[in-house]
C-alpha cells in the first residue's frame, strides 16, 4: 500500500475507487492527454484499468504513482509519482494534473514530493528518468526546474521521446 505524503497543498495518497469519476474526466480531457499514451483522451474503462495499474505496481515493485488531492478543497487534481511496468526503459517519475490546476504549482509540489520520499525514505536509486515528448513545453520546464537533464531521445509507444535523467541525490 502507498504511504501518505503531506506538502504545504497537497495530498498525495494511495488511489480509491471513488477517484474514478474525477480520474476519468482528467482522462477525458484531449488537451490534458495530448502529450501522454497515444496522445488523446481515453475513456472510462481505460482510466480505471489504470487506477488498478497504480494499485498494482505498488503491490509488486513497492513503488509508484499517487493520487493527488489538494487539501483546500479535497478533489482529487492529478497523479504523481513513479511507474517502471515490464518493458519500460528505466523507473520514471511521472505527473499528470487535470487542466483547472495547471499552472499553479501543484506539479512540481507533487513531483518534487515524490522523488524525494522515494530517494530519501524508501530508497530507491539509480537511474530516474521522465520520458516528455518535445512538444510538451510545460513538463519540459518542469523537469528543468526538478533538476533533470535530458539524456536522450528514443522511440516509445509510437512517438519520439526525450528522456530526462533525475539528479541521483536530493539536496
Amino acid at each position: 500500500m502507498a504511504p501518505t505524503l503531506h506538502t504545504e497543498r497537497l495530498v498525495l495518497r494511495p488511489f480509491a475507487e471513488g477517484d474514478l469519476d474525477a480520474y476519468a474526466e482528467m482522462n477525458a480531457d484531449a488537451e490534458v492527454m495530448r502529450h501522454i499514451g497515444a496522445g488523446g483522451p481515453v475513456g472510462r474503462d481505460i482510466a480505471w484499468r489504470q487506477m488498478a495499474l497504480f494499485a498494482g505496481h505498488w503491490a509488486l515493485r513497492g513503488y509508484g504513482m499517487w493520487a493527488v488531492e489538494e487539501k483546500a478543497s479535497g478533489r482529487l487534481v492529478g497523479r504523481a509519482g513513479f511507474l517502471n511496468p515490464e518493458g519500460w526503459p528505466a523507473n520514471e517519475l511521472g505527473w499528470l494534473l487535470a487542466r483547472p490546476h495547471w499552472g499553479r504549482g501543484f506539479a512540481y509540489e507533487a513531483a518534487a514530493a515524490a522523488r524525494r520520499h522515494g530517494r530519501v525514505a524508501m530508497g530507491l536509486s539509480g537511474r530516474l528518468i521522465s520520458l516528455i515528448r518535445a512538444e510538451n513545453q510545460r513538463s519540459l520546464a518542469l523537469a528543468r526546474r526538478l533538476g533533470a537533464r535530458l539524456e536522450e531521445t528514443i522511440e516509445f509507444m509510437g512517438a519520439t521521446a526525450q528522456v530526462w535523467r533525475h539528479p541521483e541525490h536530493e539536496d
